[in-house]
């Protein structure tokens, strides 16, 4: 592989920044960027060509996430991974609603970062394995779910997580604000959510960033 390419590491701690930052030059990786907030990540991926770009989350002025839908907002060809201490389901949906190429966890080992360079450069995607659990019992049972409903009916879903009401539905889609309400009460006997006036409203906002990648 390659070891000139240019790699950006963005952490708001300044111990763990370094640290990565070494083991990567220990391991011949020659051309390393460093930033200590997302603003300053932003900037740096913005003004000059960078393979791949690894991110913490959670950091001052703009968050990783927001640092990766800038950059995708302005066609940026870096490759994206996540290096976080997050191992919600809510971190991950959102990760993949933005195609991220990869996702890791701060306590695993150097050699797994390097394996997720390694797989990302060569066009996959790595997820740490540690998520298997998390997909086997929070996304896999509501991906199936979604699988059941039709094109139409996963349209409404995706609307209603942008807050759209019936009204609003039936005017960007055309159809009567009976037709809509006809696939709302699809959709809950689909998802077997209860008869509760909200109960599909409280489903779609536990999962907006499952329904944000379909």
């Amino acid at each position: 592989m390659n070891r000139d390419i240019k790699i950006l590491v963005a952490d708001d701690h300044p111990m763990l920044l370094k640290g990565l930052k070494d083991e990567l030059v220990n391991n011949n990786y020659k051309n390393i960027t460093t930033a200590s907030n997302g603003a300053e990540a932003l900037e740096k991926l913005a003004s000059d060509t960078h393979e791949i770009a690894i991110l913490d989350i959670e950091m001052p002025l703009l968050t990783g996430f927001e640092v990766i839908n800038k950059c995708q907002e302005k066609d940026l060809n870096t490759k994206f991974i996540i290096l976080t201490s997050h191992k919600e389901s809510r971190y991950i949906f959102k990760a993949k609603s933005l195609n991220i190429s990869g996702y890791l966890l701060k306590d695993e080992p150097f050699s797994e970062i390097q394996k997720c360079i390694y797989k990302v450069l060569d066009g996959e995607n790595y997820y740490s394995s540690t998520f298997n659990d998390v997909f086997q019992s929070q996304i896999s049972p509501e991906l199936q779910k979604i699988k059941l409903l039709s094109p139409s009916e996963r349209t409404i879903v995706r609307l209603i997580a942008n807050e759209k009401s019936s009204k609003e539905i039936s005017e960007t889609l055309l159809i009567s604000v009976r037709t809509v309400q006809k696939h709302r009460a699809n959709i809950i006997k689909k998802l077997s959510l209860s008869s509760d006036q909200d109960a599909l409203t409280n489903w779609v906002s536990q999962n907006k960033a499952l329904i944000s990648s379909l």
